[in-house]
């Protein structure tokens, strides 16, 4: 996680953020343009997100609250939908170092067997009080991505990438329909959304995308990350065997390939 020194106009901001922005050091940890974050650098920490009224924000706020309640997350303070046209949440920072951190990627194999042996811990657990359903809408979101032509051959590994948008798009025709929901999901389980704090789990962070849904996607985004955090794909089989290859679908995980060129 990278943090950059700034200043801001607190007008911009609630003001029952006021008493912990006003004589804080406040750092940029954006990872994207579509959401800002702050981390707050007072007490233990503090992590102010705000993006567009109406984005996802509100889903992150409800799913990080959800995985708080199990131990997963960090505490939400405070969400507030909109103010001047924008939504902010407000949570507490968690200790430790997301899974991008030198002292973690230095050591690739326990990385790789860290965050499988995590993952099946996060889909053993019961998830029937999960008011968000991550299956509904992923597989028509897919298909009108691709005929807006979004599509990014490029993404995935080569044998999980596709040879264009038709082949992807044909795939998702044949097996779409075989996608489940019935794990809780991450949804974006990639090592930057992981923290440990010195090789122990301390939560998950951005959980915009968690729900109730296929556990293959959790899976896919496992596998890949570690491909694309590591610059190599050896460490795949490693992640599927940790995982546990016996309860894995090698379509469905070609399947979520196939819609996620299309995100």
């Amino acid at each position: 996680m990278k943090l950059t020194p700034i200043t801001i106009n607190l007008a911009d901001y609630p003001a029952e953020f006021y008493p912990l922005l006003n004589g804080a050091k406040l750092y940029d940890s954006s990872s994207s343009p579509d959401a800002k974050v702050i981390f707050i650098d007072k007490g233990c920490g503090y992590f102010l997100k705000s993006a567009p009224a109406g984005t996802a924000l509100r889903g992150e706020s409800y799913m990080t609250q959800y995985f708080h309640k199990k131990n997963l997350a960090p505490k939400v303070v405070s969400f507030i939908p909109d103010y001047n046209g924008r939504e902010f949440m407000l949570s507490e920072k968690i200790p430790g170092d997301d899974c991008t951190a030198a002292k973690y990627l230095g050591q690739p194999e326990k990385l790789c067997d860290t965050i499988a042996e995590r993952l099946v811990f996060l889909h053993s657990l019961g998830c029937s009080d999960c008011l968000v359903n991550h299956t509904n809408g992923y597989i028509e979101r897919a298909k009108n991505n691709y005929l807006l032509g979004k599509y990014d051959k490029d993404l995935f590994p080569d044998n999980w990438g596709y040879t264009s948008a038709e082949e992807a798009r044909s795939v998702i025709e044949r097996s779409g329909h075989l996608l489940k929901a019935d794990t809780l999901l991450h949804g974006d389980y990639c090592l930057p959304n992981i923290i440990l704090d010195d090789w122990r789990f301390s939560g998950f962070i951005d959980l915009d995308s968690g729900g109730v849904g296929d556990k293959h996607v959790d899976i896919f985004w496992g596998a890949w990350t570690l491909f694309f955090n590591l610059k190599t794909d050896k460490y795949r089989d490693r992640f599927l065997d940790a995982y546990g290859r016996g309860s894995i679908n090698a379509e469905m995980l070609r399947v979520v390939a196939a819609c996620e060129v299309f995100a």
